[in-house]
């Protein structure tokens, strides 16, 4: 299977037909009998230690180890071309075992490329995990290496901007230190950082991978011996992704590459009409011209996909914007089938420090599935209020 369509639809269901069913059968047992007493005791230790079960052994208990969350693993992996993925409850447990396996291997040094998810930003900034972050660019990323670096840490496209980072760049100025991609935005239907050189891949499941909002989940894919340390530090921690929500966003797998590719299809078309538009001072979207300037799609990545940013050029203009917005839901996350909108620097980015937070006229929006001309006249509603100057600035920004 080379095609990720046809891999969406087939990774992850092996033995299907020899069990006489067509879809994976979902196991809540949250333990499972063990054999005997020195073959269980194998099977624990086995587990903890971020193994697999060996043919014949026991999975002891639900948090060591799942067989529809391994399902969901192996389709994953199969997609990020990796080879191995460990699932959890949420992509920030996702990044914390990261940390966690990076510090325990005496690397407590990060190095993070902004702009990043606000959550990300904030866990790194706390120090919270044990870490220690150096912020630079790529320009300066080379220099911003120690003897203690564990991670080089980056965002493409990024939240929320949407800019885009050339990865294979940042593995060479890394040199030997792993770098890990959160590929959220993307996708491995548009990009594989582990195909440019990448370490590690980060998702929160809970958007596009599930993409129907319904499901939590977090997910890291690599090279196997990153994948014991991140199985361990999840029996340790018990940060494992539940059964029902595996199943889940093992069945949004199948649809993945349909949904990006429409939803991609029209933030193409709803950020053209909106170029130029006279309440906008600019379109964030890298598929407008000028927006691409290293030429990275079609290099790195095969699209732009289905995230735009509006900068509507301070902080009431955008307030009045996201209020008046009908159709397209005031929430957080994204990747779903309905589209959604959310203002970054009061919201999701409020912890970043202020030098690193997004312009307050910034609203992100989340296309989904929509017709474009419904969401168009909902957008072009908005503007009409958001040109409208009433009331006052906040500490996001000034008022206009």
């Amino acid at each position: 299977m080379s095609h990720i369509e046809t891999l969406a639809v087939h990774a992850g269901m092996d033995g299907l037909t020899e069990a006489s069913v067509h879809v994976p059968s979902i196991d809540l047992s949250t333990t499972n009998p063990l054999r005997g007493v020195e073959s269980g005791g194998e099977s624990y230790e086995n587990l903890a230690t971020g193994g697999t079960p060996k043919p014949g052994d026991s999975a002891v208990y639900q948090r060591l180890w799942q067989p529809g969350v391994a399902r969901f693993e192996s389709a994953l992996a199969a997609l990020e071309q990796a080879e191995g993925t460990v699932a959890f409850a949420t992509g920030m447990a996702a990044l914390t075992a990261t940390l966690i396996a990076t510090v325990t291997a005496g690397k407590p040094h990060i190095v993070a490329l902004r702009p990043l998810y606000g959550g990300t930003d904030h866990v790194l900034a706390s120090g919270l995990l044990g870490t220690t972050v150096t912020w630079t660019d790529l320009v300066g990323l080379t220099a911003a290496i120690r003897s203690d670096t564990g991670l080089v840490i980056l965002e493409t496209p990024a939240n929320p901007t949407l800019e885009l980072t050339d990865i294979r760049a940042v593995v060479d100025a890394a040199g030997d230190v792993p770098v890990l991609v959160d590929n959220t935005f993307a996708t491995p239907v548009l990009q594989r950082p582990l195909q440019c050189g990448a370490t590690l891949v980060l998702h929160s499941a809970t958007k596009f991978l599930g993409g129907h909002g319904d499901a939590m989940g977090g997910t890291v894919s690599g090279p196997d011996e990153w994948m014991v340390r991140l199985r361990q530090v999840r029996a340790l921690t018990g940060g494992l992704l539940t059964p029902f929500n595996a199943y889940l966003l093992h069945r949004g797998l199948r649809t993945l590459p349909v949904r990006v590719r429409a939803q991609q299809a029209t933030a193409a078309e709803v950020a053209s009409r909106l170029a130029g538009h006279p309440a906008l001072v600019r379109v964030l979207y890298p598929g407008l011209p000028g927006q691409d300037p290293q030429g990275l799609i079609g290099r790195q990545c095969s699209g732009a996909g289905s995230l735009l940013a509006l900068d509507l050029g301070g902080y009431a203009a955008a307030l009045r914007f996201t209020e008046a917005l009908r159709l397209i839901t005031h929430a957080v996350s994204l990747g779903g089938v309905d589209s959604l909108v959310q203002h970054p620097a009061s919201l999701t980015h409020r912890p970043v420090a202020p030098d690193a937070r997004p312009a307050a006229g910034i609203v992100r929006i989340s296309i989904g599935l929509e017709h474009v001309d419904d969401l168009m006249d909902d957008i072009l509603t908005a503007l009409l209020v958001a040109r409208v100057p009433v009331g006052a600035g906040s500490s996001y920004g000034e008022a206009g």
